[in-house]
């Protein structure tokens, strides 16, 4: 080696070192390996490319650091095992057991690449799953393939057959009266929420402070983008321009924590769609997309099913801790398809609309136990976990999605309507049941052994059934409307039966008393919507007063028990004549609870129903009267 030669008058290097042969030939192994390995180091390991500028032409570092990049991009799509992770025990989405708040939902595929070898965490920090790109990754590339948008808002305007807001008001004086005292609540519930907790997720009106909790990943200002299309509706124009200044100039998405997929999906993602549908205003329109980008990373599992748990800033994902065997669950991963469809017929981008779309093949491929749909299901397999059926929390939304799937389609997704009708009847042929005192229910599936209870969450039943069977054949119409409007009167038993006219978390049949809570963990009642929900929707699509004058019903209820001097609080017992309050405004109450109430003292014209679907946070999101799934390249 040239290194090693003898210089004149100089004894060779080994030599000076006063070595012998023997250790000659080892000392010049090591050194060999050692040059070995340092050019090895620059010119193969994948993070070389800093080095590689110091030995090659500009241009040759260029390409070479492309083709590093590209080819672990490539590498890192999907892996074929699941290392579920626990999160913390209050980022639990609303739906997943009777203390957890609201619904379930639903997310998507990925590709069946290679899997990536494991990467390196620091101590601490969470591994990263298989499967799960890097949030930078799966956004960028989502970039690269994106189609300018072609969506034309005036063009949509148009199509609407009817103004969002209506063209009148109320003609009866009592209707117009209950309908202003909704919107007054509104502004009680926005006014308070802004002065204490502005940016912060959600009120604490009892100690008049934020709270921010740790379901969203790093997310602030759920109450501010829940709101914004109820604020529009209600015409409360000053405080909607207060959401729309915090959006536009607080609002940020570069985060770096762990979020329900569910959850920022039909809260943030479905409230930014309303809210641009209903004004044309970009700044939502453009937070929407670039938050559903950062969500495209959950689908990158053996199946493409979602995982629940994404970190918004690395892209990481994981089932939440309690699910069965690291299992995806239902009403989370079904309950995706009318936001992604949204966001690739506005960015023109067909990933959002393929991922909701694979979904639907690896659920139609796998076996259903009686034509029910389970609960939990792993991602890796495609396979159910465990056979729990529920309408209520777990599963709730994912049904709804189907005939709203439908609907939003302008009736020409038939694969969704097929799903929905097939599942319907299944459920009523084995989870529907009538009590002794004559009230209609749907119980609880486990592996063939019915559970006699119905949860809130459950009474948007009634709503979806309801939906529903106005489209059905005439045979069974009536058969639908009839089914809807009973389990609709037994949710509306489980409120009158109560001290305070509110309904508990879940009310059972099986020890004597009907339609009321057995258990003291599920007496609490935090400002649902799903009963009023289902009001709503059998007034629209019958007319029958007593609908408005149960929803009445609710509003007394709910200013005499729930508004403090500070907000809406959730009650802890319903049947107590002087309930203790939880000290939360959820933001669904502005959503959803709220919104629901004063449609229902509206005219049909106000958000009607042949123009908008609701998403399962009541976020409308308007009906294409266009060749939708065509647009977005999907068929």
């Amino acid at each position: 080696m040239v290194l090693l030669r003898k210089l004149p008058g100089m004894p060779g290097w080994p030599a000076a070192l006063g070595l012998r042969l023997p250790q000659k030939f080892l000392f010049l192994l090591f050194l060999s390996g050692l040059l070995t390995l340092c050019f090895g180091a620059l010119f193969l390991l994948p993070d070389s490319s800093r080095f590689k500028r110091l030995f090659l032409p500009r241009r040759a570092a260029a390409a070479s650091s492309s083709a590093s990049a590209s080819s672990a991009s490539s590498s890192s799509s999907t892996g074929d095992t699941e290392l579920p992770r626990s999160p913390p025990a209050a980022a639990e989405p609303r739906h997943a057991s009777s203390a957890a708040p609201r619904r379930l939902r639903d997310r998507l595929r990925g590709a069946a690449r290679p899997a990536a070898p494991p990467a390196h965490t620091a101590p601490g920090s969470r591994p990263q799953v298989r499967g799960a790109e890097p949030a930078s990754t799966a956004p960028a590339a989502a970039r690269d393939t994106q189609a300018p948008s072609r969506f034309d808002y005036e063009r949509f305007q148009q199509s609407l057959r009817h103004p969002p807001r209506g063209r009148r008001p109320p003609e009866d004086p009592e209707t117009q009266a209950r309908r202003m005292k909704v919107k007054e609540m509104m502004k009680f519930a926005w006014d308070n929420y802004k002065q204490y907790a502005l940016g912060k997720n959600e009120l604490r009106p009892l100690t008049k402070n934020g709270h921010i909790g740790n379901m969203f990943g790093g997310l602030r200002g759920a109450t501010v983008v829940d709101a914004l299309d109820t604020l529009y509706i209600m015409e409360l124009e000053e405080e909607f321009q207060e959401a729309k200044k915090w959006v536009e100039k607080s609002f940020d998405l570069n985060v770096n924590g762990e979020a329900s997929l569910f959850e920022v999906n039909i809260r943030y993602i479905g409230g930014l769609l309303a809210a641009y549908y209903l004004t044309g205003e970009e700044v939502f329109k453009s937070k929407a997309l670039e938050l559903g980008e950062k969500l495209l990373p959950a689908f990158n599992t053996p199946t493409g099913i979602p995982r629940g748990v994404i970190n918004l800033g690395s892209g990481m994902s994981w089932s939440w801790g309690w699910a069965s065997a690291g299992s995806s669950i239902l009403a989370e991963f079904g309950t995706l398809h009318l936001e992604f469809l949204h966001l690739s017929e506005l960015s023109g981008n067909p990933v959002f609309a393929e991922k909701v779309m694979n979904i639907r093949k690896v659920l139609n491929k796998v076996e259903k136990p009686q034509g029910l749909y389970p609960n939990f299901l792993s991602p890796v397999t495609g396979n159910w976990v465990q056979h729990h059926v529920s309408i209520g929390g777990l599963g709730d939304s994912f049904y709804e999605y189907l005939i709203k799937s439908w609907l939003m389609s302008d009736k020409k997704d038939s694969e969704a309507k097929r799903m929905y009708d097939d599942a319907l009847e299944a459920i009523e042929k084995h989870l529907v049941k009538k009590s002794a005192g004559g009230l209609t229910y749907i119980a609880e599936w486990r592996g063939g052994i019915l559970d006699h209870k119905m949860g809130h969450l459950a009474c948007f039943s009634g709503g979806m059934i309801a939906l529903g069977a106005e489209h059905a054949g005439e045979e069974k119409k009536q058969h639908y409307m009839d089914l809807a409007a009973e389990i609709t009167n037994t949710c509306h038993e489980s409120y009158a039966r109560s001290d305070t006219k509110l309904g508990p978390e879940a009310f059972r049949f099986d020890t004597g008393s009907e339609a009321m809570a057995t258990r003291l963990s599920e007496r609490y009642y935090i400002l649902r919507p799903e009963v009023v929900e289902s009001y709503m929707y059998m007034w629209r699509l019958t007319h029958d007063p007593k609908y408005r004058q149960w929803g009445w019903e609710a509003v007394k209820a709910l200013e005499e028990h729930c508004r403090v001097e500070a907000g809406f609080s959730g009650i802890r017992d319903v049947y107590s004549t002087t309930p203790t309050h939880d000290n939360m405004q959820q933001s669904f109450f502005l959503a959803e609870t709220l919104k629901y109430l004063y449609l229902l003292f509206c005219e049909d014209d106000v958000l009607a129903l042949d123009d908008w679907v609701f998403n399962t946070e009541a976020h409308p999101l308007p009906i294409n009267h266009t060749n939708f799934k065509a647009k977005a390249g999907v068929q």
